[in-house]
């Protein structure tokens, strides 16, 4: 697992925008301290309709709550999780969303292939069916033929991503511009990968804190693709739900780690470098944009759980409890590499995660992770069919992720107890200009 548990990704806060740079904190409590918010009439209607459901339900304390209602005192609607929303187009962001934004509590991520007589027109053609729906959903907005799934929800902060497949440009014909970037990853050690589970010509990552809001934007956008695309694989995440915890702090995986340490930080001056596509790319369509590869890594959970925590902690490199490295401190105290027991061992075996994984082991290099936890029932030997559904962002694979994960495979105390089962490597182009698409630049350039 690449840089499983020595990233650091942002705290699980959630901010409502502002317009262009701006945001206010969306779990603050008081009405008076929300953002002013235009609500959209999925959202209008599913305030009235909860407060028709709370009268009936109350019965006789219902006179109780209309009465708080006419004095202007009742609780807001959709001030805090519900109202958060993530802006779409380039006007308001320079990358498409779910990239740097928190890590949301419901994910879902999918594949498809074009349909066997598309062509380029016809992927332009779905490409803006998408983003127009995209754009819709993320506003809490309701889109045409809608299901009504999330009609009582706002945006919930949801977040679609669309990213294109290195045959995605064999099918349109535009070999010339696939970037060199998106070249298959190499084969693993650890690798035991289900092509029907991997690859795709197109991949969609949505997030959003609600599972409704989630599912209703997977369902929207795959009807979307009827008759342009057809479904090759999808699967289904989720993080720690907002405000489940008494402070932000980085979220914790399966195996019960502190799993993002080390995340690089928008606000160091190298994360744009890192991880976004430079002005100086050969293909100009991709400036601005990143290469996502996606992994899904399952978890050994009942091997892993007979170690003891002190086991545990050595073949990660850090503390369970509190995201510590071993050598002292708190989660975000620098590793001490070179610091040895009385035995004259490294404090940190030379074999653990946290180590290996560290861009001071590795030239510098360094991704941003994103990923979310799934849960797929059980196995035929009872095991837990469970696991990471690991995301990584970077400006360039080869010197990122397979740089990293080729190291990992030689060594890593953590890697029995990972199973690599399915894998993807996509192109994702910034985020779409007003009244176009994204991917236009490439497929009308």
């Amino acid at each position: 697992m690449s840089n499983q548990t020595s990233d650091r990704k942002a705290p699980e806060s959630r901010t409502v925008s502002s317009g262009p740079g701006g945001a206010a904190d969306a779990a603050a409590p008081a009405a008076a301290d929300a953002p002013a918010l235009t609500l959209s009439r999925r959202r209008l209607l599913g305030t009235v309709g909860a407060a028709g459901a709370a009268g009936l339900v109350v019965g006789g304390a219902g006179g109780a709550i209309a009465d708080a209602a006419v004095r202007g005192d009742a609780p807001a609607a959709l001030t805090s999780v519900g109202a958060t929303e993530i802006p779409f187009r380039a006007e308001r962001v320079k990358h498409q969303a779910g990239i740097t934004n928190p890590l949301q509590a419901s994910g879902h991520i999918v594949a498809f292939d074009l349909a066997p007589d598309a062509d380029r027109k016809a992927a332009a053609a779905l490409l803006r069916r998408w983003s127009r729906t995209a754009e819709e959903l993320m506003a809490g907005r309701t889109p045409d033929a809608d299901t009504a799934v999330a009609l009582d929800a706002g945006p919930s902060s949801l977040s679609v991503t669309f990213g294109l497949g290195h045959s995605f440009f064999d099918r349109t014909g535009l070999q010339k511009r696939r970037p060199v970037q998106l070249d298959p990853l190499p084969d693993f050690s650890a690798d035991e990968l289900d092509p029907k589970r991997s690859n795709g010509d197109l991949w969609i990552q949505i997030g959003a804190d609600d599972a409704l809001v989630a599912f209703h934007a997977l369902r929207a956008l795959q009807k979307d693709a009827a008759g342009g695309a057809r479904l090759r694989w999808q699967m289904s995440g989720f993080n720690r739900t907002p405000g489940a915890t008494a402070r932000p702090m980085t979220a914790r995986n399966l195996m019960g780690q502190i799993d993002g340490t080390n995340n690089p930080q928008p606000a160091e001056k190298d994360f744009d470098e890192r991880i976004f596509v430079g002005r100086d790319a050969d293909q100009e369509w991709m400036r601005g944009g990143s290469y996502a590869v996606v992994r899904r890594i399952r978890m050994l959970l009942d091997d892993w759980e007979k170690r003891s925590v002190h086991q545990q902690e050595k073949i990660i490199g850090r503390r369970k409890d509190n995201g510590a490295p071993l050598t002292g401190g708190s989660e975000t105290t620098p590793m001490d590499l070179d610091k040895n027991a009385a035995d004259g061992l490294p404090v940190i075996p030379a074999d653990a995660h946290a180590r290996i994984a560290a861009p001071e082991s590795n030239q510098g290099a360094a991704l941003l992770r994103r990923p979310f936890s799934y849960h797929d029932g059980f196995r035929d030997d009872g095991a837990p069919d469970a696991g990471l559904l690991f995301i990584c962002w970077q400006a360039d694979p080869l010197r990122a992720f397979t740089q990293l994960q080729r190291k990992l495979d030689r060594g890593d105390a953590l890697s029995p107890f990972l199973r690599h089962e399915a894998s993807g490597l996509y192109a994702v182009p910034p985020a779409a200009t007003s009244g176009g698409y994204v991917g236009q630049p490439l497929l009308e350039g």
